[in-house]
């Protein structure tokens, strides 16, 4: 297939109908929505596809898969790690970004809909889902990635699932005021989070190797709004070279020849955000190499051994395809949500902070 240059107002739709029904075809009768046929679920690539489902008019089901979620909540707010057929599994950890995003797709959801109903149904949710995570967040601001089965943290935080969780953070804050309900410490929170993020990078890979070589350590800030205007930019330039394989996509690591669908999308947004329009609609133009036959995505290349890997199409992945095609032809009013931040914090980096910039230099 040659590359599909996407513009504004021109949604492929009969091109992606077969990526909406690939995950329409996956959901379970309960509306979980696994990666694959037969494979397991997480609460984030879940919702992922939730979102895939709502860009292509598959309401029902999308309501169906927050419905399974909403049932699936334990009484604390949170999710477990993972999920096959109707049983939890991994039980020994629980992912605070995973717990936030149920704010980032009911918000999606709305922004589709303008249904007040479903930000009503699913309120005491995102809530309770918030709380929980707010709780594991440390004195200086970061958010801890993880909570063991005891509810004792796992003390070290991640630069993406922490900017993950600050745009979940802005969702689930626009929720609130959208109902009239109180946000105020979840904004506090959400400062705090955004000042840390972008000023204090010791509070990040304190325990562990510095995740630098993963690319969406390199462009999540940017996707979730901490870093904008002239420092999105200076991000984008830092490492483009280092992650971006012309005509290929996105690395998922800067030391491996591989490339993944879903990583090339996100990244299509970041470069929205950053207000690089032409290297955005020129990454997502090549993706479409990777769509088979029943309109799955493969998750990713190696181009150095020209095979596909791993042999699977996942869900998330499909769902990635369509909210990149979404930003990129405005064909919802979620269009614009991973691309510019609705919220104004106090501590909004401006064009002469370098301190995220600096930390892409190590």
């Amino acid at each position: 297939m040659k590359n599909l240059l996407l513009t504004k107002g021109f949604f492929p739709e009969s091109l992606l109908r077969p990526t909406v029904n690939y995950i329409l075809q996956t959901q379970l009768p309960n509306g979980c929505i696994p990666w694959f046929t037969g494979g397991k679920a997480d609460p984030w690539d879940h919702i992922e596809a939730a979102m895939g489902l709502t860009i292509g008019g598959e309401l029902a089901a999308a309501r169906r898969a927050y419905q399974w979620l909403a049932q699936e909540q334990l009484e604390d707010g949170s999710w477990w790690a993972n999920y096959l057929g109707d049983e939890a599994v991994d039980k020994d950890h629980r992912e605070t970004n995973f717990i936030a995003y149920i704010a980032t797709g009911i918000w999606h959801y709305y922004l589709v809909t303008e249904d007040l109903n479903v930000l009503r149904e699913f309120f005491p949710s995102v809530k309770k889902a918030i709380e929980f995570v707010l709780r594991y967040q440390a004195p200086t601001g970061e958010i801890y990635w993880a909570v063991a089965e005891d509810g004792s943290a796992k003390k070290d935080a991640l630069v993406t699932a922490s900017s993950s969780i600050y745009k979940s953070l802005e969702c689930a804050i626009l929720i609130a005021q959208t109902l009239g309900e109180d946000s105020a410490h979840w904004y506090k929170a959400y400062q705090h989070l955004g000042n840390t993020l972008r000023h204090h990078p010791e509070c990040f890979d304190r325990t562990w190797e510095p995740k630098t070589r993963f690319s969406m350590d390199w462009f999540y800030p940017i996707l979730t709004g901490i870093a904008q205007g002239k420092s999105a930019q200076q991000r984008i330039d830092s490492k483009w070279h280092t992650f971006v394989e012309p005509n290929i996509g996105c690395r998922c690591v800067s030391d491996e020849p591989w490339v993944t669908v879903a990583e090339s999308c996100e990244l299509t947004l970041a470069l929205l955000a950053a207000g690089e329009h032409a290297k955005a609609v020129n990454l997502f133009s090549w993706l479409f190499q990777f769509m088979d036959a029943d309109g799955g995505y493969w998750t990713g290349y190696n181009f150095r051994d020209d095979v596909i890997w791993p042999r699977e199409k996942t869900t998330w992945t499909t769902g990635a395809i369509l909210l990149a095609a979404d930003a990129l032809t405005e064909h919802t009013g979620a269009s614009r949500l991973f691309i510019q931040s609705a919220l104004i914090a106090e501590s909004a980096v401006d064009d002469t902070d370098q301190s995220l910039h600096a930390k892409t230099e190590h």
